[in-house]
């Protein structure tokens, strides 16, 4: 390895070490907990996997998008997006496909195509930060690992949540 791939890798090291000081994240002990399970999952299944991430609101609607990993990249997504109709109570396919390496992220609807790894990180830097506007939560309920993590601010009604929820994590061959 040359000196200059040396130092950007060392760079990157420290940098992600300081991006967020010890307790400037809710639930740090819970999520670095979360972490250290996930990391065991990923090397167990040789970081291949597929995880789905829902969203339902009060209204009826719900979707749902699956994320296939494999070999640690992103090889598929899909969605499905339903409504349940008056006075039926009739949930409807709203909108519905999938994508596969060759045409990711080409559909505007649906969760975005990240990896496990990206969503840890983000929550770590962006959902599990301390508010004094919001209230901060995570849950780890697939073995360990997230199952709902981010906030909603203070005073919000309805649908308000910022951050992920996700009811399946299993590994693939």
């Amino acid at each position: 390895m040359n000196r200059n791939n040396y130092l950007f890798i060392m760079l990157l090291i420290i940098s992600m070490l300081i991006s967020c000081k010890k307790g400037d994240i809710e639930h740090e002990s819970n999520f670095d907990k979360s972490y250290k399970t996930w990391l065991a999952f990923k090397a167990s299944s040789n970081n291949s996997y597929r995880y789905k991430v829902y969203f339902v609101s009060w209204t009826g609607y719900s979707e749902e998008s699956i994320i296939t990993v494999k070999d640690g990249k992103v090889v598929g997504r899909s969605y499905i997006a339903k409504m349940v109709e008056r006075p039926s109570n009739q949930a409807v396919v709203h909108e519905e496909w999938i994508e596969d390496v060759n045409s990711l992220n080409t559909h505007t609807t649906g969760y975005t195509a990240f990896t496990l790894e990206e969503i840890y990180q983000k929550a770590k830097t962006v959902w599990l930060l301390k508010r004094k506007d919001a209230e901060v939560s995570l849950e780890t309920k697939n073995n360990g690992m997230i199952s709902s993590c981010g906030f909603v601010p203070h005073n919000c009604a309805d649908d308000c949540f910022t951050g992920i929820n996700i009811n399946l994590i299993e590994a693939i061959m």
